[in-house]
């Protein structure tokens, strides 16, 4: 077992690929093809954490948040970033984050928050578009359903709740093959005209090479001819928060008790009560002042989520309840998340969740 082998798990759940821009995800200290000992989760990665996966014989560490964010100039241990990365190296840990990539991950942290609350009915509340390709190319009829068949096992072809989709046409390709050619159908240096189908799917945008690798594996012809657009459609299974129902209708009150209950806070931080009672439930781990709109248009009765600014409780504008629940409290059961899926993946592997609590908030 290696490095390799979780890293690909996880990625299956949360491709890198959907990451924000600004994000520093996947493997930041070690090598890929590390052999493993042991796998410690955790949602931060701070110099305890490490000495947790020494003392659990764990050299690699899955953690939600990256310990290195932005770019590291020097390595002298004089701030705590520093003094993890040196004492992962020292005792020879893997160092790997997901972050914003399980973020936007429809089984991600909102997901999660989601699941603890109990909401049905649940759907993306930020779905992200240009993650959402279209691959046309174009085969002899003969070998159409062949290549069309491959493009769509290898993953093309999705639509919602949709497979197999796809679109066809026929028509007439030609080509001249030079004098060191070697074409399937035709003769070299002679103009060939072949009856072919235009065979057009959608795909995921991490799917990319695996299914360009599809299509000249099974494609007959010598040189493939293929183009791909990125479009403007909206994926509605990836992105950002998730919004959904109660299983019935609560006060305020009674929200804010379910939600310090289930959250475990000490207090919640929250935009004027309106006496109205709350049924729809948007919410978001992390810091997610960035979706309050989108949370108000979605017609939620309050939206959870952490780090709102003095003036960001204002766009509330009396129209449902802004709740602040922390950072830390937003993300906490992250950790869980990514520990259950390893075990149910890897079952006779050691997979541990840390027992560090890395909020480094505290409340009097």
């Amino acid at each position: 077992m290696t490095v390799r082998d979780i890293t690909s798990a996880i990625e299956e759940l949360a491709p890198l690929q959907y990451a924000e821009d600004f994000d520093n995800v996947g493997l930041l200290v070690a090598s890929n093809n590390t052999e493993l000992t042991g796998v410690l989760v955790t949602l931060d990665t701070l110099e305890t954490v490490v000495d947790e996966a020494i003392e659990n014989n764990c050299n690699l560490i899955v953690s939600f948040h990256p310990i290195i964010f932005s770019g590291l100039k020097k390595l002298t241990g004089t701030s705590y970033v520093e003094r993890v990365v040196l004492k992962a190296i020292k005792h020879d840990i893997a160092i790997y984050a997901i972050h914003t990539a399980l973020d936007n991950s429809m089984k991600g942290v909102s997901a999660k928050m989601a699941e603890v609350l109990n909401l049905t009915n649940t759907n993306i509340l930020l779905p992200k578009s240009g993650l959402i390709k279209k691959l046309t190319t174009y085969a002899p009829q003969k070998d159409a359903e062949m290549v069309r068949n491959a493009l769509h096992k290898a993953g093309a072809g999705s639509i919602g709740n949709y497979s197999n989709c796809s679109f066809n046409a026929q028509g007439q390709g030609t080509y001249r093959g030079n004098n060191n050619s070697n074409p399937t159908i035709g003769k070299r240096g002679e103009l060939h005209t072949e009856n072919e189908t235009l065979i057009s799917v959608i795909f995921e945008k991490h799917l990319e090479k695996s299914l360009l690798k599809t299509l000249h594996e099974f494609h007959p012809y010598e040189e493939v001819a293929y183009d791909i657009i990125t479009t403007d459609n909206v994926h509605q299974h990836i992105g950002m928060g998730m919004i959904g129902d109660l299983p019935n209708a609560l006060t305020e009150q009674e929200f804010f008790t379910l939600l310090k209950e289930r959250f475990k806070l000490q207090c919640i931080r929250h935009s004027t009560l309106l006496g109205k009672p709350i049924k729809k439930v948007a919410v978001l781990g992390g810091s997610g002042s960035f979706a309050i709109e989108a949370a108000k248009h979605a017609g939620a009765d309050v939206y959870v989520s952490a780090d709102f600014k003095y003036h960001e409780f204002y766009k509330a504008e009396n129209q449902f309840v802004l709740a602040d629940i922390g950072h830390y409290e937003s993300e906490q059961f992250t950790k869980n998340l990514l520990a259950d899926y390893l075990t149910k993946k890897f079952r006779n592997f050691a997979i541990i969740l840390s027992k560090n609590i890395t909020n480094p908030i505290n409340y009097l």
